[in-house]
């Protein structure tokens, strides 16, 4: 195959996104029962592949119980509202009653009260009292100060999550640097690690003995990284090429991880699209923060908005539609694909004759830049539906 150019000597490759896709059924098909989208991660099964984000407008300790109950994770931001304040209501509140030309001054104000260790502890206590699995995420130069006070207090799955996430870290000053593999021998929980997008970062990534890793860098719905830091890969590409470095793993080593596709889901539809990629499971914000138990109060904001020097996320209105076993599990009352995302899943699946989440990962895909617009210029036109 010739070599792609951007011009003389820049080398390049096409990228795919969600909207660039379609899904091919085939010739057999069947009743939505016979689909099982159960998910397991590392010993943990859950009854659906979706997982809360760690984001501060999505998971509380709360959301995170009702998450668990439901049969899926919710994952607690363990540098967040909840770990900087003993009542994080005041300051929530103050982030969605803020005007778009103050919130981020709001929010770097708000997360310039430093993180209590008496509240991570507490936080992951309180989400285990109410019987479901704990799940709390760090970012890499924190991890070995916050994951071994979370796990004493009973977290059982630690997720060490930033914008870009690599085997090394080269400090300025020598310190806050994590040893990945040293970390997951000693930890004592399975470790999700992220976020990468390529094929060779994620090979690097799994013989530090993770137990799956978050494919996704700048495609949520509140991220601005792309724009300000120009980088990003398309995320049906970034799924394909990450799951392939896991399937050759496995097949070489034996061991088994999880892909997580994180971001740049909206509709239903973007989490079949990311399944049939090959993501095991996705992490997903937005959709979650519209739920009347989201701690957000309607309103959706990046993890690295309140940065002090640089900020790489927006606040956003999303609204409050339903709770989250309607959003989830249903019944659907909008046709726009944002509740019922089970079950979406489910009649996805049984459509394409896939009754698991390894056979929909077999499914065929095919370029379809018209997949959203061929037919649909009424629905556009009117603003219902797909033309929302």
């Amino acid at each position: 195959m010739a070599e792609m150019l951007i011009g003389k000597g820049k080398p390049t490759r096409r990228a795919y996104g969600f909207d660039e896709i379609s899904l091919v059924p085939g010739s057999r098909t069947m009743d939505v029962e016979l689909c099982d989208v159960s998910f397991e991660l590392s010993g943990y099964r859950f009854a659906f592949p979706i997982i809360a984000s760690a984001m501060d407008s999505v998971v509380d300790c709360q959301s995170a119980a009702v998450m668990g109950k439901l049969g899926g994770l919710g994952v607690l931001n363990l540098q967040g509202l909840q770990t900087r304040y003993d009542n994080p209501a005041e300051a929530l509140a103050e982030v969605a009653h803020c005007d778009n030309s103050s919130f981020v001054e709001v929010m770097q104000k708000l997360y310039a009260q430093p993180v209590k260790e008496s509240l991570v502890s507490k936080r992951i206590e309180e989400i285990k009292q109410q019987g479901v699995v704990a799940a709390a995420s760090v970012t890499p130069n924190l991890a070995s100060k916050y994951g071994p006070l979370a796990v004493e207090a009973g977290c059982g799955i630690l997720f060490v999550q930033s914008t870009v996430t690599g085997i090394e870290h080269r400090s300025a000053s020598g310190g806050n640097e994590l040893n990945l593999t040293k970390f997951c021998q000693t930890i004592g929980i399975p470790v999700v690690v992220g976020n990468c997008v390529t094929y060779d970062t994620s090979l690097q990534l799994l013989a530090t003995g993770v137990a799956g890793i978050l494919v996704g860098v700048g495609p949520g719905a509140a991220c601005t990284s792309r724009s300000v830091l120009g980088i990003g890969v398309p995320m049906a590409t970034a799924i394909a090429d990450c799951a392939l470095a896991c399937n050759h793993y496995e097949r070489k080593t034996g061991h088994t991880a999880q892909v997580i596709a994180d971001g740049g889901m909206v509709v239903a539809g973007d989490i079949c699209k990311a399944l049939a990629c090959g993501a095991d499971a996705v992490m997903v914000g937005s959709p979650l923060a519209r739920a009347l138990e989201a701690p957000g109060g309607g309103f959706h904001w990046g993890m690295a908005t309140p940065s002090p020097v640089l900020p790489r996320g927006t606040r956003i209105r999303v609204g409050t539609s339903g709770t989250l076993e309607q959003i989830l599990l249903g019944p659907a009352h909008s046709d726009d694909g944002t509740q019922n995302l089970v079950g979406a899943i489910k009649t996805s699946m049984a459509t394409l004759g896939a009754s698991t989440l390894k056979e929909m990962q077999e499914v065929e895909v095919v370029l379809a830049p018209s997949i959203l617009t061929e037919g649909k210029v009424f629905q556009k036109a009117q603003h219902l539906g797909m033309g929302r």
